[in-house]
Formats: structure tokens, sequence, C-alpha cells
């Protein structure tokens, strides 16, 4: 056995820690959904925000009501802008904090990937309630969309009637090189409470310096990440790796800037080559060259809504910025690292 993997295998054995959780309740409320609180089964509140523009006329129905979900570290505060262009665009938006984010209990304490999965099923369920005749997508940004992937491939996935993926984070333990897995798993067995800086505050996530401003001055933004915290979100990167190539949703929207620098290009190729090949009107992916991860906050703003505006009102007609990928898998969208 190689001399690193001894000493790894031995700190594992001579520590015995494992990564930590949250602690759960179990189920004692019916959950609720309104415009400003996502109560859960267990009695957790889930802040919730809410856009919506009427254009003057409050008798005018939405055109569909968008369900978005924040990236890794961020808050539903952080789609504010997302949120306000597509309410503008005819939809109502919702978004809540997920668990271990934003204003939620036990913040920065990893909730693992199945009580995600468990809590957008259920406000989806809830807003399908709420509003029977109107049309559900759910958007979701980084780590958001990795948790809709994870959840559209189970065997009761969310009743959408489409998915919009925006830089899905998919860099899983199958797209890790052997020390980056090594040295992961090795941290989050021994030291799972040590905090690390993000390689998203160190690299460059948005074309816009007004959204990395607001980043770094947001409190509700953790600017330091648990090591077993990080170590969950892989899992469930992972889980939306293995998702790519079954995806069941009745169409999807995968969108990705060609500037991509948080999530592994490599692995976003990776995962591209698994998408399976479908018609446009199923499955179409966008590359914008002039865009960075964080797409809904980039100078290139506008246009994305624009897009995902036209695609959930016609998903077979080309996108008005022409940012569509000919193949439907796009493998070849993502330049090498």
């Amino acid at each position: 056995m190689p001399p690193v993997k001894i000493l790894f295998v031995a700190l594992l054995a001579l520590t015995g820690c494992a990564p930590r959780l949250q602690e759960l309740g179990p189920a004692v409320d019916a959950p609720s959904f309104s415009d400003t609180l996502f109560h859960t089964a267990d009695g957790v509140d889930l802040p919730v925000k809410t856009w919506v523009q009427w254009h003057g006329d409050e008798s005018r129905a939405p055109a569909g009501i968008i369900l978005a979900l924040h990236g890794f570290n961020d808050h539903s505060g952080g789609l504010a802008l997302p949120g306000s262009g597509l309410s503008r665009r005819g939809f109502r938006v919702y978004a809540y904090d997920q668990r271990g984010f934003g204003e939620t209990p036990q913040r920065g304490i990893w909730p693992g990937s199945e009580q995600l999965i468990v809590d957008l099923k259920t406000a989806v369920r809830l807003l399908k309630q709420r509003f029977p005749d109107q049309p559900l997508y759910v958007l979701g940004e980084s780590m958001g969309g990795s948790v809709m992937m994870a959840a559209a491939v189970e065997p009761d996935p969310p009743p959408v009637d489409g998915m919009i993926l925006v830089a899905p984070a998919v860099w899983g333990w199958q797209t890790q090189n052997g020390f980056n897995r090594n040295v992961l798993e090795l941290a989050a067995h021994a030291v799972p409470w040590m905090t690390v800086v993000p390689t998203g505050l160190r690299l460059r996530a948005s074309s816009s310096n007004r959204a990395l401003v607001a980043l770094a001055r947001d409190p509700l933004v953790i600017k330091q990440t648990r090591v077993d915290t990080a170590y969950g979100l892989v899992d469930l990167m992972t889980r939306a790796y293995d998702a790519a190539g079954v995806l069941k949703a009745p169409r999807c929207l995968i969108l990705f800037g060609a500037n991509e620098a948080i999530v592994s290009r490599n692995a976003v190729s990776m995962m591209l080559e698994r998408l399976p090949e479908l018609p446009p009107s199923e499955l179409r992916v966008a590359l914008y060259a002039k865009g960075y991860h964080l797409l809904l906050r980039d100078w290139i703003a506008l246009s994305v809504y624009d897009d995902i505006a036209a695609w959930i009102h016609d998903p077979a007609a080309p996108l008005p910025s022409g940012a569509d990928v000919k193949s439907s898998t796009g493998a070849d969208v993502m330049q090498p690292e």
C-alpha cells in the first residue's frame, strides 16, 4: 500500500470522527407554503421570497409559477435579480432558503442530500395545490440545480412542467482526481469541524463586479465552509452527475457560461456527454460566450431571462439570444481547463 494511503487509513482509524449532519426531527405539523414562509413537516420554518409584477393589471394571471433554488452558501435573497426579471416577464417567482443556508436553523451544517430533495418535493406539491391551473417550473442555480437533477430521477420525482438548470453543480466524486478525493475524505472524517474558504470567493464567478461585491458584503452568504458540509455537497453533486443520463423531467433547459470557473469545466463536459439524445423541445442546452457561473447576475442576465421566458412559452423554438448548442448533449461546448 502506498505511504500516503497508509497514512490516510491510519488517520481515519485514529480519529473515529464522521461528517456531521443536521439534527432533524419527526413529522409533527402539516407543511405549508406562503409568500413569506415555508413551514416543513418537522416544524422548521424556511424563509420565502416572492416576486410578482402585474404590469398595472392585477386581474392578469401569471404565465406560470417558477420555484427557484439558490446555490451553495447563498440564500433566497441572492435570487432577487432573476426573481424580479422573470416576474416582469409574466411569472410569479418563489425562492426559499434551503436548510443550512440563509436564515434557517443550524446554518452552516449540511442537512443531507435527501432532506434537500424532500423539501423540494414538498414545496412543489404545496405550490401545485395552491396554483392548480398554472404550469410550474423549477429553476435551480448551481447547487439548486443539483438538488433538482437528483430529485428528477427518483421514483416519485417532483411533478413539475419543466426544469431550468443554471450552471448546475456536477463536480461529483466521479470527476474528482484521486488527490482531491483522498484529501476531502480524510478531512471530512478527521477534522469535519474545520472551515475553509470556498474557491468561489477567489475565482471570478460573475462578469458583474457589483454582483461580486454584493456577495462579499452580504452577511447571509456563508464565507467559510465546514469541511463536512463541502463533503456533503460533493455527495449531492455525485447524485446530480449520475442523474444526467436519465433525466425524466417533461422538458429541461440547461444553461452554462463559457467562462465557468466555479464548477470544473471538465466535469461539465463529462456530464453533458451523458445527457440523452432528445429533441430540442425536450432538452435544450445553451452556452453563453460572455457568461460566467452566476449567469443570472451577469451583465448578460437580461438575455438569459429572455431565453428562459421564451423557452417556457415555446420549448421547440430557438432561443432569442442564439446561445443554443446544436447537439442536445452539448458535449463539445466547454473548453478543457
